[in-house]
Formats: structure tokens, sequence, C-alpha cells
């Protein structure tokens, strides 16, 4: 029988998911601040090393944020020497974002930290329930935006 949670059930679980959260976020947080920086700044650094020559409408789609909410942040990572934006090859008017080797060793050494405790936490969980746990955060994802903007 598949019955839904009940209210108890969901709780506990939004409970988990928000001291997880904290712990995955902690470390980064903590090596960002040292920069002057903060999340906004690394969900830009991870999207720019996933997504090579992102463009600047691409990330405001990944990130499902207008140009104005994201400027700032962009404008603070470019001044720092960690993005650069050029134009693309085959349309000029679109302005393409990369990492510099500083803004790839920062985006590297905050992924190498969630990493090491996704990694941990799956060796602990096991493969069923790390595969159901990429299940419900790809459905929860799925659901809260819409098809045209995933990346």
């Amino acid at each position: 029988m598949n019955s839904l949670p009940d209210s108890l059930v969901l709780r506990d679980a939004m409970k988990a998911f928000f001291h997880a959260y904290q712990a995955f976020t902690d470390k980064p947080d903590e090596i960002l601040a040292r920069r002057g920086l903060a999340r906004v700044h690394h969900r830009i650094l991870f999207f720019v090393a996933l997504h090579p020559a992102l463009s600047i409408k691409d990330l405001l789609a990944c990130l499902d944020v207008t140009k104005q909410a994201i400027n700032t942040p962009l404008r603070q990572l470019v001044e720092m020497g960690l993005v650069t934006t050029g134009t693309a090859p085959h349309d000029k008017r679109v302005k393409e974002l990369r990492l510099t080797e500083e803004g790839r060793r920062l985006e590297e050494s905050l992924h190498r930290e969630q990493a090491r405790l996704l990694m941990q936490a799956f060796a602990e969980a096991g493969s069923d329930a790390t595969d159901g746990w990429l299940r419900v955060n790809r459905a929860m994802s799925e659901l809260s935006r819409p098809a045209g903007q995933r990346l």
C-alpha cells in the first residue's frame, strides 16, 4: 500500500531537510565569508562551473531570478577576478560567463566540502537511500519550476 506521509512524518522530513541544508552550507559559507561573499555568489560560481560559457540569460533561468537580482553579485565576482564575461562567438549580443583560474579554485574548494559531506552521507545511508534521496530532490525541483527553466 502506497500512502502519503502523515503530518508528523512531513514535519520530521522538513526538520531533517533544514538541518541537512545547514550542514551542507556551513563550511562553504565560512569560505565565502572570508572573501566577503555569500550563497548567491556560490550559486553563480556553481552554475558557471557546471556550464562553462553559460549566458547571463541562462544563468537567470537556472537561478530563477531577475537580472536586477543577479546584477550586483555577478558584478562583484567579475570585479574580484573570479568570473569573466565575454561575447558569444555565435552572437555578439550574448554575454557568456566563465570562471577565471582563481574562480575555478574557489568553486572547487566549495565543491570539495559539499562533495565530501554528500559522499559520507551516501556511504552511511546506502545506495537505496541515495537513489530515493535523488528522486525526491529531483521531484521537488521539477514541481517547483516550469519546464522551460531547467538546466
